[in-house]
């Protein structure tokens, strides 16, 4: 692979490593989005719930996808916090 094509996979990736809070959404409905996509993936009601049904093909898994990046900004938030925390403590 070429440097430019690595370069283009290193940004496609890092849009995936920033918190959502800054790119300016507010924390609080980061953490819910973070929530709801975590309940979704848990199934309380083991299915009976589905956005889009997974039987469909290709798009079947869409909303389970939406869920977890809805759970993985949550956890970057999470990470993001308790990293300012240490870093604050150490000064």
């Amino acid at each position: 692979m070429n440097r430019k094509g690595s370069e283009k996979t290193i940004s496609a990736m890092g849009g995936l490593s920033r918190t959502l809070s800054s790119r300016g959404w507010p924390k609080g409905i980061v953490f819910l989005r973070s929530l709801l996509g975590m309940a979704y993936l848990l199934h309380p009601g083991w299915g009976i719930l589905e956005l889009i049904p997974d039987n469909l093909p290709f798009i079947g898994n869409l909303d389970e996808g939406i869920a977890t990046l809805a759970a993985w900004y949550g956890l970057l938030e999470i990470l993001e916090a308790r990293q300012l925390r240490r870093t604050s403590k150490e000064k």
